[in-house]
C-alpha cells in the first residue's frame, strides 16, 4: 500500500512528464481538479503552469515548442475559472457541515479551516490571493460559497484571479525559456525553486497568526 502511494505521489508531482505526455488535456484537467474539487488540494499548480510555459518556448535551438502559449493560456484560464465556480457551489450547497467533516487522505479539514481564517481577515480578496497559495486555492471558493458571498461579486474575483494566476505563471515560464534556451534540461531545479517560492505566502501567514496567538 505504501509503495502504491509513493508511486502515485511521484506520478502526480512529475510535472515535466505531465506536460510532455499529457499535454493540454492534462493541464486543463489538473487545474480544474485543483481549483474545483476538494480532493484536488494536493495537486501541483504553480509548478505545472510554469513548466507548461517553459515548454511553450523552444526546447533547444531549432526545436519547435511542445505547446502553444496562446492555446494553453485560453484553455487553462477557462479551467481555472470553471473550477473555482464548481468549488463555490460545493460550498454553497454543502454549507457549514463541511467544517465538521473528518480529516482524510482525500480531504484536508485543517487546510479548510486555515482558509476560512484567512478569508475572515481578507474578505473577497482571498479569492484572488489564494490563487497563488497552494492548498488555499482549493478551499477559498468553497469557503466563499459557505459564507454566501454574492455570486456576482465572487465571479468578478474569480475571473480576475484565475486569469491573473494562469497568465503570470505560464508567462514566467515562457519568458524564462526565451532568456535561457537550455532551461528544459534543468527543469527539475526550476520546479524545486517554484515550489519553495509558492510556499512563502502560506508560511508568512502562518507566522503572523502564530505571533498573534502568542501575543494574546
Amino acid at each position: 500500500m505504501l509503495n502504491q502511494l509513493l508511486d502515485l505521489f511521484h506520478r502526480v508531482y512529475d510535472v515535466q512528464g505531465i506536460v510532455r505526455w499529457g499535454g493540454l488535456l492534462a493541464l486543463v484537467v489538473i487545474v480544474f481538479a485543483e481549483t474545483g474539487l476538494l480532493v484536488g488540494f494536493f495537486l501541483p499548480g504553480d509548478s505545472l503552469l510554469v513548466t507548461a510555459g517553459i515548454y511553450c518556448g523552444p526546447l533547444s535551438p531549432g526545436e519547435a515548442p511542445l505547446l502553444n502559449i496562446v492555446t494553453v493560456n485560453l484553455a487553462v484560464m477557462v479551467a481555472a475559472v470553471v473550477g473555482d465556480t464548481v468549488g463555490y457551489w460545493i460550498g454553497a450547497k454543502s454549507g457549514p457541515r463541511l467544517f465538521t467533516r473528518e480529516q482524510s487522505l482525500l480531504f484536508s479539514r485543517k487546510h479548510l479551516l486555515r482558509t476560512k481564517d484567512f478569508y475572515e481577515r481578507h474578505g473577497g480578496k482571498t479569492i484572488i490571493i489564494a490563487r497563488f497559495m497552494p492548498f488555499a486555492r482549493t478551499f477559498a471558493p468553497v469557503v466563499a460559497g459557505i459564507g454566501r458571498m454574492s455570486y456576482r461579486r465572487f465571479l468578478s474575483y474569480n475571473v480576475f484571479g484565475g486569469v491573473g494566476w494562469v497568465f503570470s505563471m505560464t508567462m514566467l515560464g515562457f519568458t524564462l525559456s526565451r532568456i535561457f534556451p537550455g532551461l528544459p534540461k534543468h527543469i527539475d531545479k526550476v520546479i524545486v525553486v517554484i515550489i519553495a517560492v509558492s510556499l512563502i505566502p502560506g508560511a508568512v501567514s502562518w507566522l503572523a497568526n502564530r505571533k498573534k496567538t502568542v501575543a494574546v
